[in-house]
């Protein structure tokens, strides 16, 4: 019992590993917590819900144009929305991500109101059985397709240019502005690869989810838990913590009480905060905003 629950902790845990890499990767290069990331997680499950279940299309093209669509929002967002507000105060950029969050979820509640939409499956892959643990066809493809995602960031972030790239930004804008880098262009394709990295999370949901407008909510805060777990502003850390709050929810629904799935996110959050607030692999500076 103990290994399939580790199995399906990490099949969940890989998604909302997803979420909070994307949520990082934002947090990293401006330094804004997108607070309504949950909402455009579910812009990619949308995205292929309208694709494959009302237009007819196959699934493979769907996902990507909703990821390009997805990505294509990120962009329009940093110019239109967060850019014009940088003189502000910060809690400016919170109010604004919230706020766009709940006009993308008004939208789709006007359209479908609160009604269940059923997605068809597409994960078509036989199970796994080794001895009496099973590997369900939906935990090979959601490992699987985040495996090959997290090891392709990994890769162009630490060994290629364009990564290089990237780290210099992140340690000083004032410093890759000197080298000639064009930081606001950066800050657009950062937040284009956040939401669209939240959509193929997004997309992975879909086909073994009740899609509804408000489940973006529940994303949301287990990305944040995976962040506070991990430690704000590690990629890595980021990762870590979504697996393992997958895990542990797993086992906290068996072993203590089902109900605790729901909440095990909220009370990862205190704990670290109380006990580790850099948590497991952030720096130890606190920053007051």
């Amino acid at each position: 019992m103990l290994m399939q629950l580790t199995v399906s902790g990490l099949s969940q845990g890989a998604i909302y590993a997803l979420i909070a890499l994307s949520l990082t990767v934002v947090f990293r290069a401006t330094t804004v917590v997108n607070f309504g990331h949950g909402d455009f997680v579910l812009g990619g499950a949308f995205g292929v819900y309208v694709l494959v279940v009302l237009l007819g299309l196959p699934f493979l093209p769907s996902a990507i144009a909703a990821i390009a669509l997805m990505f294509a929002c990120g962009i329009l967002i940093s110019r239109g929305f967060i850019d014009p507000i940088k003189a502000g105060p910060h809690i400016g950029f919170a109010m604004m991500s919230i706020s766009l969050g709940y006009i993308f979820r008004g939208t789709t509640r006007s359209i479908w109101g609160r009604e269940v939409l059923p997605m068809p499956r597409v994960f078509d892959i036989p199970p796994i059985f080794i001895g009496d643990l099973v590997i369900t066809g939906d935990a090979i493809v959601i490992g699987g397709t985040v495996a090959v995602l997290l090891a392709a960031f990994f890769i162009v972030f630490y060994n290629t240019s364009i990564g290089k790239l990237i780290q210099a930004v992140y340690q000083s804008e004032r410093g890759a502005t000197l080298i000639g880098i064009n930081v606001k262009r950066f800050h657009d394709m950062m937040w284009g690869a956040g939401l669209a990295m939240g959509a193929v999370a997004g997309i992975l949901i879909a086909p073994i989810s009740l899609l509804h407008p408000d489940l973006g909510a529940s994303f949301l805060i287990r990305g944040f838990a995976a962040m506070t777990l991990g430690g704000f502003g590690s990629l890595g850390g980021a990762v870590a913590g979504g697996l393992i709050l997958g895990v542990t929810e797993q086992y906290a629904g068996a072993y203590l009480n089902t109900a605790l799935i729901d909440i095990t996110s909220y009370l990862v959050i205190i704990i670290v905060l109380v006990v580790r607030p850099s948590g497991l692999f952030g720096k130890r500076a606190v920053v007051r905003v």
